[in-house]
Protein backbone atom coordinates (compact mmCIF):
# COMPACT_ATOMS: atom_id res chain seq x y z
CA UNK A 1 0.00 0.00 0.00
CA UNK A 2 1.33 3.66 -0.88
CA UNK A 3 1.27 6.02 1.98
CA UNK A 4 -1.84 8.49 2.86
CA UNK A 5 -1.26 12.01 1.44
CA UNK A 6 0.30 13.84 4.33
CA UNK A 7 -2.20 16.21 4.66
CA UNK A 8 -1.10 17.51 8.17
CA UNK A 9 2.09 18.01 7.30
CA UNK A 10 1.48 21.74 7.34
CA UNK A 11 -0.71 22.14 10.22
CA UNK A 12 1.97 20.18 12.42
CA UNK A 13 4.66 22.33 11.41
CA UNK A 14 2.43 25.24 12.71
CA UNK A 15 1.52 23.98 15.78
CA UNK A 16 5.09 23.13 16.95
CA UNK A 17 6.55 25.97 15.83
CA UNK A 18 3.77 27.63 18.44
CA UNK A 19 5.03 25.21 21.04
CA UNK A 20 9.06 26.20 20.24
CA UNK A 21 7.94 30.10 20.85
CA UNK A 22 6.18 29.06 23.91
CA UNK A 23 9.62 27.24 25.18
CA UNK A 24 11.66 30.11 23.45
CA UNK A 25 9.37 33.01 25.48
CA UNK A 26 9.88 30.88 28.49
CA UNK A 27 13.93 30.39 28.35
CA UNK A 28 13.94 34.75 27.45
CA UNK A 29 11.27 36.03 30.42
CA UNK A 30 12.26 32.86 33.01
CA UNK A 31 8.63 33.05 32.95
CA UNK A 32 7.98 29.63 32.68
CA UNK A 33 3.85 29.67 33.34
CA UNK A 34 1.67 29.44 30.52
CA UNK A 35 -2.34 29.23 30.72
CA UNK A 36 -3.67 26.68 27.91
CA UNK A 37 -7.68 25.62 27.25
CA UNK A 38 -8.14 26.38 30.87
CA UNK A 39 -4.86 25.40 32.57
CA UNK A 40 -1.98 26.67 34.35
CA UNK A 41 0.97 24.86 32.71
CA UNK A 42 4.54 25.08 33.83
CA UNK A 43 7.08 24.61 31.30
CA UNK A 44 10.02 22.15 31.89
CA UNK A 45 13.24 23.12 30.51
CA UNK A 46 13.74 21.90 27.23
CA UNK A 47 17.35 20.48 26.22
CA UNK A 48 19.32 22.58 23.72
CA UNK A 49 22.39 20.90 22.06
CA UNK A 50 26.14 22.73 21.03
CA UNK A 51 27.05 20.31 18.36
CA UNK A 52 25.83 17.63 16.03
CA UNK A 53 28.15 15.37 18.40
CA UNK A 54 25.81 16.04 21.24
CA UNK A 55 23.21 15.62 19.23
CA UNK A 56 24.25 12.30 18.33
CA UNK A 57 24.54 11.72 22.04
CA UNK A 58 21.08 12.10 23.21
CA UNK A 59 19.88 10.32 20.06
CA UNK A 60 21.91 7.07 21.26
CA UNK A 61 20.94 7.69 24.67
CA UNK A 62 17.34 8.27 23.60
CA UNK A 63 17.39 4.82 21.60
CA UNK A 64 19.53 2.87 24.29
CA UNK A 65 16.26 3.48 27.16
CA UNK A 66 14.38 0.67 28.13
CA UNK A 67 10.92 1.78 27.51
CA UNK A 68 11.76 3.18 24.34
CA UNK A 69 13.57 -0.35 22.94
CA UNK A 70 10.29 -2.35 24.66
CA UNK A 71 7.84 -0.18 22.91
CA UNK A 72 9.55 0.23 19.46
CA UNK A 73 11.64 -2.50 17.76
CA UNK A 74 13.10 0.47 15.22
CA UNK A 75 15.34 2.04 18.22
CA UNK A 76 17.68 -1.01 17.99
CA UNK A 77 18.33 0.64 14.18
CA UNK A 78 21.32 3.34 14.92
CA UNK A 79 20.91 6.61 13.76
CA UNK A 80 23.72 9.00 12.59
CA UNK A 81 22.80 12.77 12.99
CA UNK A 82 24.75 14.99 10.41
CA UNK A 83 24.71 18.50 9.61
CA UNK A 84 22.83 20.03 6.50
CA UNK A 85 23.03 22.54 4.31
CA UNK A 86 20.83 25.54 4.06
CA UNK A 87 18.49 26.63 7.29
CA UNK A 88 15.06 26.08 6.60
CA UNK A 89 14.23 22.04 8.14
CA UNK A 90 15.57 19.30 9.60
CA UNK A 91 14.68 15.66 8.29
CA UNK A 92 15.11 12.04 8.69
CA UNK A 93 16.32 9.78 5.85
CA UNK A 94 14.74 6.29 6.20
CA UNK A 95 16.86 5.17 3.29
CA UNK A 96 20.11 5.58 5.96
CA UNK A 97 18.61 6.05 9.03
CA UNK A 98 19.85 9.91 9.25
CA UNK A 99 18.60 12.69 11.18
CA UNK A 100 19.88 15.88 9.31
CA UNK A 101 19.82 19.43 10.56
CA UNK A 102 21.09 23.12 10.14
CA UNK A 103 23.66 24.06 11.67
CA UNK A 104 24.29 27.58 13.49
CA UNK A 105 22.90 30.30 10.74
CA UNK A 106 23.51 34.09 12.27
CA UNK A 107 24.39 33.08 15.41
CA UNK A 108 21.27 30.80 16.28
CA UNK A 109 20.46 27.19 15.40
CA UNK A 110 16.99 26.53 15.78
CA UNK A 111 17.20 22.99 14.96
CA UNK A 112 19.35 22.10 17.65
CA UNK A 113 16.44 21.34 20.20
CA UNK A 114 14.70 18.75 21.72
CA UNK A 115 11.90 19.24 20.21
CA UNK A 116 12.94 19.04 17.11
CA UNK A 117 15.08 16.26 17.63
CA UNK A 118 12.12 13.92 19.18
CA UNK A 119 10.14 15.24 16.00
CA UNK A 120 12.57 13.36 13.88
CA UNK A 121 13.20 10.15 16.21
CA UNK A 122 9.34 10.02 15.78
CA UNK A 123 10.34 9.80 11.96
CA UNK A 124 12.71 6.80 12.69
CA UNK A 125 10.48 5.01 15.26
CA UNK A 126 7.98 3.71 12.32
CA UNK A 127 7.42 0.49 12.34
CA UNK A 128 7.34 0.35 8.35
CA UNK A 129 10.79 -1.03 7.37
CA UNK A 130 12.78 1.74 5.52
CA UNK A 131 13.29 -0.52 2.23
CA UNK A 132 9.48 -0.56 1.89
CA UNK A 133 8.05 2.22 1.89
CA UNK A 134 4.92 1.14 0.40
CA UNK A 135 3.89 -0.80 3.57
CA UNK A 136 3.32 2.82 5.42
CA UNK A 137 -0.28 2.97 5.50
CA UNK A 138 -0.19 5.95 7.62
CA UNK A 139 0.88 9.35 6.00
CA UNK A 140 4.51 10.56 7.94
CA UNK A 141 2.63 13.07 9.75
CA UNK A 142 -0.56 11.19 10.52
CA UNK A 143 -2.23 9.85 14.03
CA UNK A 144 0.43 7.13 14.23
CA UNK A 145 3.50 9.53 13.81
CA UNK A 146 1.69 11.65 16.23
CA UNK A 147 1.27 9.01 19.30
CA UNK A 148 4.99 8.45 18.64
CA UNK A 149 6.34 12.17 18.84
CA UNK A 150 3.39 12.83 21.60
CA UNK A 151 4.94 10.01 23.99
CA UNK A 152 8.77 10.75 23.49
CA UNK A 153 7.70 14.45 24.11
CA UNK A 154 5.84 13.54 27.91
CA UNK A 155 8.52 10.67 28.84
CA UNK A 156 11.35 12.83 28.21
CA UNK A 157 11.20 16.25 28.40
CA UNK A 158 8.09 16.02 30.67
CA UNK A 159 3.76 15.34 30.79
CA UNK A 160 3.64 19.18 30.81
CA UNK A 161 5.22 19.56 27.27
CA UNK A 162 2.98 16.89 26.57
CA UNK A 163 0.19 18.74 27.58
CA UNK A 164 1.04 21.88 25.78
CA UNK A 165 1.94 20.04 22.68
CA UNK A 166 -1.53 17.87 22.48
CA UNK A 167 -3.73 20.79 22.98
CA UNK A 168 -1.46 23.12 20.70
CA UNK A 169 -2.00 20.18 18.04
CA UNK A 170 -5.52 19.67 18.58
CA UNK A 171 -6.38 23.53 18.63
CA UNK A 172 -4.53 24.01 14.88
CA UNK A 173 -7.02 21.22 13.63
CA UNK A 174 -4.70 18.32 13.67
CA UNK A 175 -6.35 14.94 14.29
CA UNK A 176 -4.53 12.60 16.52
CA UNK A 177 -6.32 9.35 16.12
Amino acid sequence: MKPGRDSQRALVYEAEQLVRNMFDRADDTGVRTVELIGSEVTLPVERRFASIESIQDYVDRVLALNWVRARWERASVPVHVRARAGNSAAHYESDCAAIAVPEYHSGTAWAFRELVVLHELAHHLDPSHPDDPGARVDPAHGPEFLDRYLTLVSEIIGPESGFVLRATLTAAGVTLS
